[in-house]
């Protein structure tokens, strides 16, 4: 069964970032609409898939990682990044997408794994 699975590690600590909130938006006629809310766990990940089963579906989606409250928690200032926003093309319906973010104060990257 395909998925949407994600990731964040802080590449400033070289350590998963646990407690990140990530917002999910699949883009409908422009307009973003919220499918799932889901928080990072102590591996960096979440304890399910962002998308999956009858909800996996082609088109174009968000993902919206809210990475100022987890520099926030860990006392590390970050006045330049307070959320990454990730948007991407599901053009398969039964492949896997994972989608993981590196993060630092000051720089983030992101790539399609599997």
């Amino acid at each position: 069964m395909a998925k949407l699975t994600t990731h964040v590690l802080d590449t400033s600590t070289g350590t998963p970032a646990n407690g990140v909130k990530i917002n999910l938006y699949r883009k409908e006629d422009q307009n973003p609409v919220l499918i799932k809310t889901a928080q990072t766990n102590s591996d960096g990940r979440c304890d399910e898939a962002l998308l999956s089963g009858k909800d996996f579906i082609v088109g174009c989606y968000e993902l919206e990682f809210v990475v100022d409250q987890y520099f926030k928690a860990n006392r590390v200032d970050c006045p330049f990044l307070r959320d990454v926003v990730v948007r991407f093309y599901i053009t398969e319906g039964n492949e896997n997408y994972h989608v993981p973010l590196l993060i630092s104060p000051f720089s983030y990257s992101t790539y399609r794994g599997s």
